[in-house]
Parts: structure tokens; C-alpha cells; sequence
């Protein structure tokens, strides 16, 4: 079998201004909307499900904190196949586990809007953040080996957008598609109809992607590569309702069983140190890439605690409904499709004139996390905040996060070697997962203990300023190739 570093680096010229890397920037641009509208449903249908007393969740003692707790196990899933896709990647090719990827949410997403049972509804999410853990490592590889070096920020940060849009598709739909599914399933099955309507346009858009995919590089090893994938996705998923289970019997709370489930991720770590050989060994040893993931927890602390928490944030600190609050939220999520380009495209910029990465990248982390102690401040003294304020604040803090994003992941892609982008990505996105994981629970366990977000919001504006002097610590370089 070839190794997938033999695929042509980049696609042929054409005439004109659109470029056929451009086309991929768009494919991919898809693959993040429909995988983040799949992930963050989760959160606002958790939300409802908590308002409205649900079977589900709102008889629980602590709603929030078990309804934290679900998100958090999605991305325990999330997190444990992000090394392992990008080595399959590798391996197989990026495009394969592409198109495996948003097929395989797009199966899972459907199922999680048929099940019956908070068991059976978990373990669907677990499944589908194991599929959806491989896309990332696999698109910003993607995106290296295809785009010329000089445009690789701008490439990843407008493939990112997707996430952004995503997010704001499904924050603000999720009201009008509960209320559609009240219509055509009743009240108690209303919740359904987010999931099966994200789903089935998942699987379209996955099944358009392998096509796509294949006209670009030829036939998908898709065979190997599924067995392969579901074969670690069954043992892993196995460990983490394992651990859910067992520590849940044990009267653990929300946030213990999501920091248990981190254990995994380090089993994981570990296990990827113990195999120091070849390209594996090469990123493991790599001082960047650890600083860079390591500083990365806390963005996705902060991506997944707003992103989970957003419309309950607003609605429990303005009293105001559940549609008003997806609303306001959406100027959360919304600022990434402004945010993500423009980071990208002032990396590139700064790094041309030899600037570097570095520093832009610290700047925009230190405004940003300032801004959101800004907003905790906002929330502790006020007792009925502005929906107007908040949505300000919300979306300048948010146009920072989203544009700091593709500098770091610009900046990883010139510390390693082309042959190692996948692994790199993979261990990279496995470690920051760790603030995803964790963050929903927690948050949630605070809210149900003091009453108030601002706790939460206080502790994610901490890690993002200790999160700028890690990156602080990176030697930036040359670009690789």
C-alpha cells in the first residue's frame, strides 16, 4: 500500500482568479459547518430539555451538571480519536478519513434523534465525537499539502469559518426546529427533530465530500481505513462509557467523571511517548508542538464552554426566553466567519514581512482573555444584564478567540516536518481536547452550586492569559515543507 505523503503536495494551476485549492477551501468549509452544527445542537437542545422538565434531564438533582456532563462525553470521544485519525491519515490519505468522517457523524447524528433513553442517547454522542475526532487533523493536512505555503493560514482560517457558521446555524435553528418537531412528534419527542434534520444533511454533504474527494486524488482507500477506524472506535468507546458508568455508580460528580475520562486521553499520551519511533517518536519529541498543544486546552475550554453554555448564559443572567437568548448567542458564534479569515490572513501577513506568528498570536490571546474577565465582571455586578450588551461583548470577545485560532494553527504547521502534519495535528487537537472535555461538566457543576455563571465565565478568562505565556515559550521558525 502507498504511503498517503505520495499524494501529489498540490493541486494543478488553472486559469483565473479561483483556484482549485480554493474549491477545497470550500469542501471543507462545509465539513466544519455540518460537523459543528452536529455537535453544538447538543447544548441548546440540553438546554430545553432542562427548562421543560424533560424526563431526560430536568428530573435530575443537578440538570446542569449532568446535562455538562453529556457534552463532555462527546468530546471525550472527540478527543481519543484526534492522534489516531491524523496517523491514519497519514497513512491512508487525509481525503479518505475526510469523507469517512462526516458520513460517519451524519449516520450517528441520525441514530441520536432515535434513540429512547439517556444510556442509549449518550452513547451515540460518544460515537459520534469519535467520528468527528478525525476531521481535523486530516483537514488542516489537507490544507498544507494543497494550498502554496504563503496562503496556508488564510486556507485554514477560511476552512475553519465552517465552525463558526455551524455554530450559528444550530444555536439559532434549534428553537424553530424543536418547535417543528412539537408539531409533527408532540411535546415530549420535539427534541428529536434537531438531530434527525442535522443528520440526514450531514450524510448528503459526507457522501458529496467522497465524491468530491475521489475527482481530486483518485480512488479513496476507504476500506482499510473504516475497518481500521471502527475497530479503534468500538475499544475506545467501550473505555469511556466504562469509566461514565463506574464512576457514576460511585456517586462521583459531573466534573470527576469528565476529569476520569481525561485519564484516558493521557493513557492515550502515554502510549504514543512509549512508541518513540518513526513519525510518532518525531512529533512526541517535538518541544513546539507540546507547548502548542498543551496552551491549546484552554481554547478549547473556551470554545466548548460558550459554545455548550452560551443561550443558558444568557437566558439565566437576563431572564429572558430561550428564543431571545439563541439569538444573542448567535453573536457569540458569529464572529468567527469575520474572526477565522482575518487571523489567518494577518498571520500570513506578518509572517511574510518576518514578523513571525508568535507574537500576533500572544496579542490577540491576551486581549481576548481580558475581554471575557470583562464579561464575567459585567455579569457579577449587574443583576439583570443588558441582552444588548452582552451580544457587544460577546461578539468582540468571540472576533478575537476565532482569529487567534488559525495563527496557532499556522504556526504548528511550520514547526513539523510535511511527513508528520497528521500525527501533529492529531496529538495536538488530542491535548487541547482536554479543556473540552472538562469544561462543559465543570461549568454546569458550577452553575447548579452558586447560582450564577460568573464563576465559570471568570475561570475560562484565567486559562486563556495563562495560555499566552505558554505560547510565550514556542522558538518559531522557518516554515517546513
Amino acid at each position: 500500500m502507498p504511503d498517503a505523503t505520495t499524494e501529489t503536495e498540490t493541486l494543478p494551476p488553472r486559469a483565473g482568479r479561483w483556484q482549485p485549492y480554493h474549491t477545497l477551501w470550500a469542501m471543507l468549509l462545509g465539513g466544519w459547518l455540518f460537523s459543528y452544527a452536529d455537535r453544538t445542537i447538543t447544548g441548546p437542545v440540553v438546554t430545553w430539555l432542562i427548562d421543560n422538565d424533560h424526563g431526560m434531564l430536568g428530573s435530575a438533582e443537578n440538570p446542569h451538571a449532568l446535562g455538562g456532563l453529556i457534552g463532555s462525553l462527546f468530546f471525550a470521544g472527540y478527543m481519543l480519536t484526534q492522534f489516531p485519525g491524523g496517523y491514519l491519515g497519514d497513512r491512508f490519505g487525509h481525503r479518505t478519513m475526510l469523507a469517512i468522517s462526516l458520513v460517519w457523524a451524519g449516520l450517528t447524528t441520525l441514530a441520536s434523534g432515535m434513540v429512547t433513553g439517556l444510556i442509549a442517547f449518550v452513547v451515540l454522542r460518544v460515537l459520534t465525537g469519535l467520528g468527528e475526532g478525525v476531521f481535523y487533523s486530516n483537514d488542516r493536512s489537507l490544507i498544507a499539502q494543497r494550498t502554496p505555503p504563503a496562503k496556508a493560514g488564510l486556507g485554514m482560517g477560511v476552512a475553519i469559518t465552517g465552525l463558526s457558521i455551524g455554530l450559528t446555524v444550530a444555536t439559532i435553528s434549534a428553537p424553530h426546529l424543536i418547535d417543528w418537531g412539537a408539531e409533527v412528534f408532540g411535546h415530549e419527542d420535539a427534541w428529536r427533530m434537531p438531530f434527525l434534520v442535522l443528520g440526514g444533511a450531514t450524510l448528503a454533504f459526507g457522501w458529496a465530500t467522497a465524491v468530491y474527494m475521489r475527482r481530486i486524488g483518485g480512488p479513496l482507500k476507504a476500506t482499510g481505513s473504516a475497518l481500521r477506524l471502527l475497530g479503534t472506535s468500538a475499544v475506545l468507546c467501550v473505555a469511556v462509557m466504562a469509566v461514565y458508568l463506574i464512576a457514576d455508580g460511585a456517586g462521583l460528580p459531573s466534573w470527576g467523571v469528565a476529569a476520569l475520562e481525561c485519564v484516558l486521553a493521557f493513557l492515550l499520551i502515554g502510549a504514543v511517548f512509549a512508541r518513540r519511533g518513526g513519525r510518532m517518536g518525531a512529533v512526541s519529541r517535538n518541544r513546539e508542538v507540546l507547548l502548542l498543544s498543551f496552551a491549546f486546552i484552554a481554547v478549547m475550554w473556551n470554545l466548548w464552554f460558550f459554545s455548550f453554555w452560551s443561550v443558558s448564559i444568557v437566558a439565566d443572567a437576563a431572564h429572558s426566553s430561550f428564543q431571545n437568548a439563541a439569538l444573542v448567542a448567535t453573536f457569540n458564534a458569529g464572529a468567527g466567519i469575520l474572526g477565522f479569515p482575518a487571523g489567518g490572513w494577518l498571520s500570513d501577513r506578518v509572517k511574510a514581512r518576518g514578523w513571525g506568528r508568535r507574537p500576533l498570536l500572544i496579542a490577540f490571546t491576551v486581549v481576548q482573555g481580558t475581554l471575557v474577565l470583562v464579561f464575567a465582571g459585567y455579569l457579577h455586578t449587574h443583576s439583570k444584564p443588558s441582552l444588548w450588551v452582552m451580544s457587544v461583548l460577546l461578539f468582540i470577545t468571540s472576533l478575537f478567540f476565532n482569529a487567534l485560532q488559525p495563527m496557532a494553527h499556522a504556526l504548528l504547521n511550520d514547526v513539523v516536518d510535511a511527513a508528520e502534519r497528521g500525527a501533529a495535528f492529531g496529538l495536538f487537537n488530542l491535548v487541547g481536547e482536554i479543556g473540552a472535555v472538562i469544561s462543559p461538566a465543570l461549568s454546569g457543576t458550577l452553575f447548579d452550586h452558586y447560582g450564577s455563571w460568573t464563576q465559570a465565565v471568570a475561570i475560562d478568562g484565567a486559562l486563556m492569559l495563562a495560555s499566552a505565556v505558554l505560547y510565550g515559550l514556542v522558538r518559531e521558525g522557518p516554515a517546513r515543507t
